[in-house]
């Protein structure tokens, strides 16, 4: 390729596919996001193989799998190794000036590797990840783009807005909630969540009003839009600033998310752990103008780890040998349709439980190591196809498919840990991220 492209990686916490318009979500929280899934390509079913954010974000830097990159945790002591590969570490090498509009590197100091500039508004907030907004980062790095306009550029931007807790501006507190009381005493529909411990610390915090607690989950889910159409405006001041700039034809342009946002799905409140479709399919838009095709859709399944040999080839770049992502950049310019297609996905997860899933074009299989405290099934079978919203466990009446399932994904992970020379699942070992949490701090 004669040309290298600038990049812009769009990422949003938390942001679930099926929340924005050109997902068919049918309320208009995302006209600008919409937009721009209709200047490029758009990926109907991308995954995340890992939850959450850490295990998720070090996937998408390394393009392995969580159970390579060995980060499956928030709570663990697990590091990830020096030699691992690493998407910025490659671009600024190959000349790039790299920089990210981000907070990770707090949590852990491998999210800053191969950056130039690494710049973080959050140190000056009391929560350093969640209260810090769109705008606050837009100030930061559109700035930063004028500056470094000459300069082929990799810029990573981390927005958090639509993660909890969820208060948008007062300017969109009349949308996506039309009817109802959010505060009916006799609507119990969020006793459950009162038990759990971030219910609990939501009750009493952000989800709690003059005339008492949100008890309508409905208003809750409105919340989370009014959050996603802000940040919807706010990415459209971002792109619109680099196309103000003279660089939107030479920068390709991808918007994703690492895990999405559970509403009550499955009896999970507002947070990102359940490995259903709610929280593991994310969105994945490219634009690239007259390098990319219009309003095209790729209908394969795709993963985070796909995401930086993608970048790498899009920049005529090697993809380092021990990056595990399957590259679709000729998916993207229709050079190869099917180009980086899964016909599996597997992920874990290690939240408030353990759980490994192994997903199909048309099935998905929920294994448990430890649902003692989410009170889920040990085993859980679904038909994507004909229950796309994960509502029959057929475990118990499919059982054929289900060992078969099981026996694969068991295969896989026994295989890799020799690969790797482990003998224990690293989910056992690591333990849920935020029940570990709270374990070591009761008051947090």
């Amino acid at each position: 390729m004669s040309e290298r492209p600038n990049v812009l990686l769009i990422s949003i916490d938390s942001l679930r596919a099926d929340h924005l318009g050109c997902y068919g979500f049918p309320k208009p929280t995302s006209p600008f996001i919409d937009g721009l899934a209709a200047q490029g390509v758009q990926a109907e079913k991308f995954l995340c193989p890992g939850l959450p954010t850490y295990p998720s974000y070090t996937t998408l830097y390394t393009a392995q799998h969580p159970l390579t990159h060995g980060i499956l945790a928030h709570g663990s002591d697990a590091k990830l190794d020096r030699n691992a590969p690493f998407l910025p570490q490659v671009l600024v090498d190959a000349g790039y000036t790299t920089c990210a509009i981000d907070n990770l590197m707090h949590g852990r100091i491998w999210f800053g590797r191969g950056y130039e500039y690494y710049i973080d508004p959050s140190v000056r907030l009391a929560l350093l990840t969640m209260n810090v907004t769109c705008d606050q980062l837009n100030k930061r790095a559109i700035p930063w783009l004028r500056d470094h306009k000459d300069e082929p550029f990799f810029l990573f931007i981390h927005y958090w807005d639509v993660h909890w807790p969820f208060m948008p501006p007062p300017a969109y507190n009349n949308l996506f909630y039309n009817d109802g009381n959010p505060t009916d005493p006799k609507n119990t529909a969020l006793q459950e969540f009162w038990k759990h411990p971030l219910g609990a610390v939501a009750k009493e915090t952000w989800l709690r009003t003059p005339k008492g607690p949100i008890t309508d989950p409905e208003y809750v889910a409105a919340l989370y839009d009014r959050e996603l159409r802000y940040l919807d405006d706010g990415i459209a001041r971002l792109v619109n600033a680099l196309d103000e700039l003279g660089l939107g034809e030479n920068t390709l342009v991808l918007f994703t998310a690492d895990h999405g946002e559970s509403m009550t799905e499955h009896g999970i409140y507002f947070d990102h752990h359940g490995l259903y479709d709610c929280t593991l399919h994310v969105p994945f838009i490219a634009r690239w103008p007259k390098r990319l095709p219009k309003g095209v859709r790729i209908p394969q399944m795709l993963q985070v780890s796909d995401i930086a040999p993608t970048i790498l080839e899009a920049a005529g770049l090697e993809a380092p040998e021990a990056m595990e992502g399957r590259s679709f950049w000729k998916a993207l310019t229709g050079e190869d349709p099917q180009a980086g297609g899964h016909a599996r996905v597997i992920s874990a997860e290690n939240t408030w439980q353990s759980s490994w899933s192994l997903r199909t074009a048309t099935h998905k299989l929920i294994l448990s190591r430890d649902g003692e405290y989410s009170h889920r099934p040990p085993r859980e079978l679904y038909d994507l196809v004909a229950d796309p919203k994960e509502e029959r466990n057929l475990s118990d009446q499919c059982p054929e498919l289900a060992n078969a399932m099981q026996a694969e994904l068991e295969s896989w992970i026994d295989e890799r840990l020799k690969v790797l020379g482990k003998t224990a699942d690293p989910l056992t070992v690591q333990g849920p991220s935020m029940r570990m949490t709270l374990l070591q701090n009761p008051d947090a």
